[in-house]
């Protein structure tokens, strides 16, 4: 065991090493142009988790051939590079505009700070980099931006920089693991929260008796599991990102697929961003596409709440809403999105599905029944009965 600490600790060192180095020639580079007047020009590539395929109704007008085979057609000459791992183009950083020079100002100074980290292998999350230079950075979303462009630039991911997350995930269960000297042992109190490590590439000595990983939108909803002692009675991992979820707990999903094998179902509101989150864990995020490789679950199952689980488990009246023209405004947005139909094609359809009804409701409507309704009855037998997508 110590020896393996040891080697990830010299591989950490390692990719440390590569990326100071990295940064050296970078700067060198730059400042070669600037003494001989010549205007730096950086081009960083660009990614996408998915594209829009257009409306069937487009080809109807365009081409001899079936809607459906130009459908399908379109899609795979759209889909072919954010199908993969591939950037799609590229962006330049230039001094020609003032908008582009703050941005590679805000760059470069926020990769010097990264070289601190590196040089004294120190962490820093995204807000302690943004107040250092406030004046300069603007706004915290710039400092998003550098920290995804030098990303980008690098080939590597956030964490390389030494650059973490506050973290904000919430994790029960059967299972047992170590993040660096602190270890976690949800196996003896399976119902006991803790919440998810933030350095998980330091996670390690993982054991798990658990049959299956079940992903909830909301902290409620796992609050509710937890009063409940779902665990008990249901040999599962419970994890929450509390919304959509930050790099750490997505992470950390991915990486408990990985070690255990296991089935992962996700549960989360019958509306628009409940659908939203769901896609987020499966297929990654366009803001981190760059990373999606490293983020993504593609093993992860729908669970609910469905549309149809309106009817099916008689949601009362009173707890079901209305789209806002928000939200079907997002709705027809996710349905272009070409990993749908190219890869959950029976998501799509509930998808439209909520869209055709106009309405929405939250998973806790599933509970109006009864207070343990979820725990007791409806995720249960979802599981047993395999009613999942």
């Amino acid at each position: 065991m110590e020896g393996k600490r040891r080697r990830l600790q010299m591989e950490s060192q390692a990719e440390s090493v590569i990326l100071l180095t990295k940064i050296k020639e970078f700067t060198r580079v730059l400042l070669t142009d600037l003494t001989n007047g010549r205007s730096p020009l950086i081009l960083i590539d660009r990614f996408r988790s998915y594209c829009a395929v257009p409306n069937a109704n487009w080809f109807r007008s365009n081409s001899n051939q079936s809607p459906f085979h130009l459908f399908v057609s379109d899609i795979f000459l759209q889909c072919s590079f954010c199908a993969s791992d591939l950037p799609y183009g590229k962006e330049a950083l230039t001094l020609s505009t003032k908008s582009r020079a703050h941005r590679l100002v805000v760059m470069l100074r926020v990769m010097l700070i990264v070289q601190k980290l590196l040089q004294e292998n120190k962490h820093s999350s995204k807000r302690d980099i943004y107040y250092t230079y406030p004046s300069l950075f603007l706004d915290q979303s710039m400092v998003d931006q550098a920290i995804n462009d030098i990303c980008i630039f690098m080939q590597c991911s956030r964490h390389n920089l030494n650059v973490v997350s506050a973290g904000n995930g919430l994790t029960m269960g059967w299972i047992r693991f170590s993040e660096g000297e602190r270890k976690f042992d949800c196996i003896s109190s399976p119902n006991s929260v803790h919440p998810v490590p933030v350095h998980v590439e330091e996670v390690k000595d993982i054991i798990s008796v658990a049959q299956y990983i079940l992903v909830v939108e909301k902290e409620s909803v796992f609050q509710r599991l937890a009063n409940d002692q779902f665990c008990n009675a249901n040999h599962c991992i419970v994890i929450t990102g509390r919304g959509y979820p930050d790099i750490p707990t997505r992470r950390f999903l991915r990486l408990l697929v990985e070690k255990l094998r296991l089935p992962v179902y996700c549960l989360v509101d019958c509306d628009p961003y409940g659908f939203d989150i769901l896609t987020t864990y499966r297929f990654g995020s366009m803001q981190m596409a760059y990373d999606t490789k490293h983020l993504r679950v593609p093993e992860i199952r729908w669970l609910g709440a469905f549309p149809s689980d309106s009817e099916r488990y008689f949601v009362p009246k009173q707890c079901i809403l209305p789209l806002t023209a928000e939200d079907k405004r997002k709705v027809e947005a996710m349905l272009l999105r070409c990993y749908l139909q190219r890869e959950v094609p029976q998501w799509r359809l509930e998808l439209k599905l909520m869209l055709q009804k106009g309405v929405k409701f939250e998973i806790e409507a599933l509970s109006a029944h009864a207070l343990s309704y979820l725990s007791d009855s409806y995720i249960p037998s979802k599981i047993e009965r395999k009613l999942i997508m």
